[in-house]
């Protein structure tokens, strides 16, 4: 089992990986928009790419590793490597013929698919045909991509985290590789792009494989779809995909309001949910990922007191490291956007107005990575119709209170809408596990929110000193900003940690045992 220390440094492993993904995130965006513009070929690529990106999601990475893992977790701890592996062979299996299936499918049906999914398309031939092709090419990508999410949840379980969270950056460097030197040898260029696609999802099963091999656990051809434990994980996996489809949906709904705004709303709430991404990413994504196999092992082995320690040291932890962030993304809004994006096109109107959602948002960015904290205490119950049953009434709370701000706070309001559900999502769920008598409270929250609050007050006297006036920034030469920014964020940083160390906050806190 793995104690809080090691999951310290596994969440310091994923984070660091996540953020060198995001990095080549935006090299990648970057390099692309320069070797191909914004125009036809583009749009085609992205229509293409975003129908197996979407299945990847909602199956691959979603449901099927929500399901998987504590199964797996489960086996492993109770049944011993016999029945472990052969849940693995059989599960795997499985896994290959319908994703491969769906993948045939795909290729086939790319027409309709493209009819469907960007019906403008079909009254530019030449444009829906190219988009028919890169569709077709990608396709095989949720195939690869599938199997990947097989190999991480075994991986995660076994608490080897470092290799299944740095894959992601072999797709970013396929498609910085194809753009810059293989794009001149095809015909449109457009369609190195897909191949890095097909590339680099390839590569991502591949360097899993040797370590499966090495742990024991590739999988080897064992057909029985009847099986208890299939058939059992085919049924958490029900409601699971219809949990990870209300985040999808709720999406969809936010982007049809923000149609109906002013001219920019929709890539003024884009903006500001991409630096929202950093530290949700970071902390929430990890946490979730590390936590969700200690936890599964946890209730597999009926350690009750563990299970609800371990989820007390993740809120800890998250309350720590997420609000001084929503705290900073508030503060430093202009400062962030005018030095990021302020250039070319992007006026300084449209700083203004990303700053008032990214405001909005940063309200709900603690509720947002809670979620990811708590929501693994049902998984790992093997309990995912609880948050599926939240994530409906979250949705709907969302498009309530989008009508309601709609009106009088234009982009903003639907941010501020989706903060505030994230809030309400993770007040759900941990209302959920204090009924189901899962988590109760360790000692001393009082003293930890009180000396939180402290510090937080002092990181907000320095924030608002070092940013001045919100207008100067929008002035500045770009070196300017950049340099003055890395200073306010530098002591932003050492003034939070000095202030929590005085107040007697010491890392080996968070190091002991569950």
């Amino acid at each position: 089992m793995s104690s809080p220390r090691s999951l310290l440094r596994s969440l310091a492993t994923v984070s660091g990986m996540t953020l060198l993904s995001r990095i080549l995130g935006f090299a990648r965006d970057f390099v692309i928009a320069r070797a191909f513009g914004a125009g036809m070929m583009t749009d085609a690529f992205f229509v293409a790419f975003r129908l197996p990106n979407l299945l990847r999601r909602l199956f691959a990475e979603g449901a099927f590793s929500q399901a998987f893992v504590p199964m797996l977790a489960e086996y492993r701890n109770r049944r011993g490597d016999g029945e472990t592996r052969q849940l693995v062979d059989r599960v795997a299996t499985l896994l290959f013929v319908t994703v491969a299936l769906v993948a045939l499918l795909g290729i086939v049906g790319a027409p309709l698919l493209i009819h469907v999914s960007a019906p403008g398309f079909a009254s530019d031939a030449g444009k829906f045909g190219l988009t028919v092709e890169l569709a077709r090419i990608t396709f095989p990508y949720i195939l690869f991509m599938a199997l990947v999410a097989l190999a991480a949840g075994i991986f995660n379980t076994w608490s080897r985290f470092a290799l299944p969270a740095f894959t992601p950056v072999l797709l970013n460097l396929s498609m910085i590789g194809m753009a810059l030197f293989a794009a001149p040898w095809f015909d449109p260029p457009v369609l190195a792009l897909a191949w890095a696609v097909f590339i680099g999802g390839a590569l991502q099963l591949a360097i899993q494989l040797p370590a499966l091999r090495r742990l024991g656990m590739l999988p080897r051809w064992d057909w029985a779809p009847r099986d208890a434990g299939v058939r059992r994980m085919l049924t958490l996996m029900g409601p699971a995909v219809i949990g990870v489809s209300v985040a999808q949906v709720s999406l969809l709904i936010n982007t049809i309001f923000a149609s109906f705004l002013p001219s920019g709303s929709v890539s003024w709430l884009y903006y500001a949910d991409r630096l929202m991404e950093f530290p949700a990413g970071l902390l929430g994504a990890a946490l979730g990922t590390i936590l969700l196999p200690s936890l599964a092992r946890c209730h597999a082995a009926e350690r009750r007191q563990e299970f609800s320690a371990l989820l007390d040291w993740g809120l800890r932890l998250t309350l720590m490291l997420t609000l001084p962030a929503a705290l900073a993304l508030a503060m430093l809004a202009v400062p962030l956007l005018a030095t990021l994006f302020h250039h070319g096109a992007f006026s300084a109107n449209d700083v203004l107005q990303t700053r008032s959602a990214l405001v909005a948002y940063s309200i709900g960015l603690a509720g947002l990575i809670l979620v990811k904290v708590l929501a693994p205490g049902f998984y790992a119950r093997q309990d995912i119709r609880t948050p599926v049953r939240i994530a409906v009434v979250t949705l709907l709370a969302t498009q309530a209170m989008n009508l309601a701000f709609i009106d009088w706070l234009k982009h903003a309001g639907l941010a501020l809408s989706i903060g505030l559900a994230s809030c309400l999502n993770a007040g759900l769920l941990f209302r959920g596990l204090r009924r189901a008598d899962a988590y109760h409270p360790a000692p001393g929250w009082r003293p930890f929110l009180l000396k939180l609050g402290a510090a937080l007050m002092l990181l907000a006297a320095v924030l608002w000193f070092a940013t001045g006036e919100e207008s100067s920034w929008l002035a500045m030469p770009f070196g300017e900003r950049l340099a003055r920014l890395s200073g306010t964020i530098a002591a932003g940083i050492v003034t939070y940690f000095l202030a929590l160390f005085a107040l007697g906050f010491r890392l080996g806190n968070f190091r002991r045992q569950a």
